[in-house]
């Protein structure tokens, strides 16, 4: 069964991407209340995270759905709902551990240890379903003024304390100085794509010793460590727009890379999902300093 998902989901992301297609840059359209650039979402609201925010923004695409949100046949079942005769639902995954008792070689005594798997359920969009409560299929309100998406943007960014220098016309962060350089915010195309790239260069900040640590054997521009600390940039960088209901452009300098994910997705089927995870991780910590910026402030 692990296998089985490992080589499913890689397929079909490696299948996205050979075509030119980012699968995780696509945002939810604005047509459904809860949608804008949200997550996925569970019934009950709570947003997927990792690998799977992956395959259901890619699958939402793929179909064309405006609603984020996904259920199983049976937690359809139990509002009074059902899925439409021929609809297709999509998978999703989650990892778990197993306690087994094994008994050690060498001393003849028995001990315990946690095996970890991964296992795949299938979910379908709420637009797959008929005899939903009403608020499953709500229409969009007005968007919120775009500036005040902004300003959150920049509240986030702020919260990081991160060192962000700005000028020259390339974004990168520099492990050595432990900065991110960004050109002037004005050279972008919009303020979204702005914010999206910052995203992702913050993503690298991340990985400092005094941070994440993270490190995947990266020697040389170009090589695998290097494609897959990127593809957490990009990935991380994604979900992180979506936080922040902004809708970035495809960066045109990044599309040069689709060609070594593809080297790394085909050379370890695993390797999305730990790219994908390492991304959350991320997302996660950039979040986790926002409340630490407001306990700073408050003490001040």
């Amino acid at each position: 069964m692990n296998a089985d998902v490992y080589e499913r989901v890689t397929a079909s992301i490696v299948a996205e991407l050979e075509k030119g297609v980012r699968p995780w840059l696509k945002p939810w359209n604005a047509g459904h209340a809860a949608g804008r650039i949200s997550r996925p979402l569970r019934h009950n609201g709570v947003p997927y995270q990792g690998i799977n925010v992956i395959m259901l923004w890619s699958a939402a695409m793929a179909q064309g759905f405006a609603a984020p949100i996904w259920m199983t046949f049976k937690q359809a079942q139990e509002m009074g709902a059902h899925v439409r005769k021929g609809e297709k639902g999509n998978l999703v995954v989650y990892a778990d551990r197993i306690r087994r008792t094994e008994k050690d070689e060498a001393t003849g005594e028995e001990q315990e240890r946690d095996i970890p798997f991964i296992k795949g359920y299938t979910v379908f969009n709420v637009e797959q379903i008929e005899g939903l409560p009403a608020q499953f299929y709500a229409p969009a309100e007005q968007r919120l003024d775009p500036v005040a998406r902004i300003e959150h943007a920049e509240t986030f960014f702020a919260a990081l304390r991160a060192d962000i220098r700005h000028g020259g016309n390339q974004a990168y962060y520099s492990m050595g100085s432990d900065h991110v350089q960004m050109p002037p915010f004005e050279t972008f195309r919009n303020a979204e794509s702005y914010y999206a790239t910052l995203a992702h260069e913050c993503t690298h900040w991340t990985r400092h010793p005094s941070r994440l640590e993270r490190d995947f054997g990266r020697k040389r521009w170009g090589d695998e460590g290097y494609a897959m600390e990127e593809l957490v940039a990009e990935l991380a960088s994604a979900f992180l727009s979506a936080d922040l209901d902004l809708t970035p452009e495809t960066r045109p300098d990044h599309a040069a890379y689709i060609g070594s994910w593809l080297k790394v997705l085909k050379n370890d089927k695993r390797a999305i999902f730990t790219a994908a995870s390492h991304a959350q991780r991320a997302a996660d910590f950039l979040h986790g300093l926002q409340e630490e910026a407001r306990l700073l402030e408050a003490a001040e």
